[in-house]
């Protein structure tokens, strides 16, 4: 028998400590870092050639909703390919448990509407399981990477109102009933417990998600209950979220980090919106961060480190503007072409729409408040007529003032002299996002990355996050070192969420890890394909310059493409190594 299971050769070890980086072969046995120094490559089963390249912990992505998605395709893919070998799933209050059978159908349309995934695709998820101790003891043996799950709030709301869990606060028996399904979930090893009061988050039915229902004094009680346990994290949607963090909302963050003593995970901390720049208002927010620290209480939040790209079309609908009901209403999914054409034509219609994106909803209780793309940062991608091809690759805004027209005009006659089938493409990247985000990462409240991985099937898979902070922040704008970088993917979130025994190659630490150029890392694409149930469409993004993937010892990726047969993977759960 061989002393060790696999051994990767020759390769520069970055740890994940942020210490420097060696030339060191790796030695794995059981799933685990037995060695780094010298391997003898006869005493391995198999052996990996990492010469000329740099080998990493495996990343953990701390906002992924892969939970649907695992039950059916067990890779996270595009995850998976860009190093990363645990997410966490079930965040923003959505997760496939704990469900019960005559609510299944509401929360599959609540994913498909709010995470943008597909029905179809999702009737694919086998509901062998119905509490959460179930689902994750039915993904033994059947992960390729390793999962981590939140408890939902709006799926337990679900399971234990059913219907009125959309329509009411809870009683004092159901807000028990509800602790109670979180301390059965968090001694199963659920990864913490997420909520959401964000709103722009509406179900299947446009009606808020069933989380928006519940009283402060319900998510304090569920948020105290999840601390009791054997630790984890707090994942929370804050109502401020798209305005910028208000004082209530400060308040309620403290009484939630002192009821649970976990760490508090937000979004966008300090942002306008999710469309302005990210980091507007930062430093005032960095500096109640400080002072809230000195108390004890740990507010965190995760950074989308790369700009939003997605394009879309008028023809096929896109949810970018459900902030803007005049306008959502002819470029949003559902009617076809014919009858938004007809709408179009209206009297008045035109007039309706001119100026509706400059004034987006800011009320909650009218609907969604996602902000809108604006004109300056969305730009035409592909024409259909020879004649507009002036136009590609300038912004709506650029060709307005071009022709003298409002910017709502020179979109809309664009799209209908092509028949609606003009592809826009939405890209935020501007000088002021990329000071901000410069800035804002450095802090240590700031986790790096928002992937979103499972999600938005829909906009664009942003999953290849790590490789775009890896090749723009780290290597072209040297914001970091490699060591430091690394770190920031790997052991900062390990530790942050709990991960013991992972986030760090390290002997006797768990043997995920990524093989990689540093030099050559790059996107290499990102483009539709149709691989899922029912022949449903995705964005799928594969990297350059990322050549395996290794879970628990075992490779899942190999060759920098072929995915791999094997399920290594295993149900993360906050303090058990």
């Amino acid at each position: 028998m061989s002393t060790y299971d696999l051994a990767i050769m020759g390769g520069i070890v970055v740890d994940g400590t942020g210490l420097a980086r060696r030339r060191g072969d790796i030695a794995v046995k059981d799933g685990r870092v037995a060695k780094i120094g010298f391997v003898n490559p006869d005493d391995a089963e198999t052996v990996i050639d990492a010469d000329g390249l740099h080998v990493a912990p495996g990343i953990v992505d701390a906002h992924t909703h892969y939970d649907p998605q695992l039950t059916f395709e067990p890779h996270a893919t595009s995850s998976c390919y860009h190093g990363v070998t645990t997410v966490l799933a079930g965040n923003c209050g959505f997760s496939v448990a704990p469900n019960r059978p005559d609510q299944r159908d509401y929360l599959t349309r609540m994913f498909a509407k709010v995470e943008g995934m597909s029905p179809v695709a999702l009737s694919a998820v086998n509901w062998d399981f119905e509490s959460f101790p179930e689902y994750l003891e039915r993904r033994t043996g059947k992960l390729g990477v390793n999962m981590a799950c939140y408890v939902g709030h709006s799926a337990i709301r679900r399971t234990v109102m059913g219907e009125a869990g959309s329509e009411r606060e809870a009683t004092d028996d159901e807000v028990e009933q509800m602790r109670r399904v979180v301390a059965e979930a968090m001694e199963a090893g659920a990864a913490g417990f997420s909520s959401s009061h964000g709103p722009t988050q509406l179900d299947g039915e446009d009606k808020p998600i069933p989380s928006r229902f519940s009283s402060l004094a319900e998510l304090e009680v569920l948020v105290g209950e999840a601390g009791h346990h054997r630790g984890g994290s707090i994942s929370y949607l804050h109502r401020s979220a798209i305005g910028g963090l208000d004082q209530a909302d400060r308040d309620l963050l403290e009484r939630l980090g002192r009821a649970s003593r976990l760490p508090i995970i937000l979004q966008g901390l300090g942002g306008r919106s999710k469309v302005d720049v990210p980091g507007a208002g930062w430093d005032e927010v960095a500096a109640w961060i400080d002072q809230i620290g000195h108390e004890g209480i740990g507010i965190f939040s995760l950074l989308r480190n790369h700009p939003f790209d997605r394009d879309f079309k008028v023809s096929t609908g896109t949810n970018l503007y459900e902030g803007v009901p005049a306008f959502h209403r002819i470029v949003g999914p559902g009617l076809s072409v014919a009858e938004k054409l007809a709408l179009l034509a209206e009297p008045g219609r035109r007039d309706e729409m001119r100026h509706a994106v400059d004034h987006p909803n800011t009320d909650g209780a009218k609907g969604s408040t996602l902000p809108p793309p604006r004109w300056k940062v969305v730009e035409v991608d592909e024409v259909v007529k020879p004649a507009n091809e002036k136009f590609v690759k300038r912004t709506i805004a650029d060709i307005a003032t071009e022709l003298g027209v409002e910017p709502a005009d020179a979109f809309l006659d664009l799209a209908i002299d092509e028949g609606l089938e003009t592809t826009f493409r939405y890209v935020n990247k501007s000088r002021a996002w990329e000071e901000s985000v410069a800035a804002g990462q450095k802090h240590p409240a700031m986790i790096i990355g928002v992937s979103d991985g499972g999600a938005h099937l829909d906009r664009d898979d942003g999953s290849d996050w790590s490789t775009a902070f890896l090749a723009f922040w780290v290597r072209d704008r040297k914001l970091w070192s490699l060591e430091e970088g690394i770190r920031q993917l790997t052991q900062v979130p390990a530790s942050l969420l709990g991960f013991e025994s992972r986030g760090m190659l390290l002997p006797g630490y768990y043997a995920d890890a990524f093989i990689f150029d540093p030099d050559t890392i790059e996107l290499d694409s990102k483009k539709q394909v149709r691989d899922f149930p029912g022949g449903e469409a995705r964005y799928s993004a594969r990297p350059r310059g990322i050549y395996w993937t290794i879970v628990n010892g075992v490779p899942i990726v190999k060759d920098g493409e072929v995915l791999t047969e094997n399920l290594p993977g295993h149900v993360v759960r906050p303090g058990i190594g």
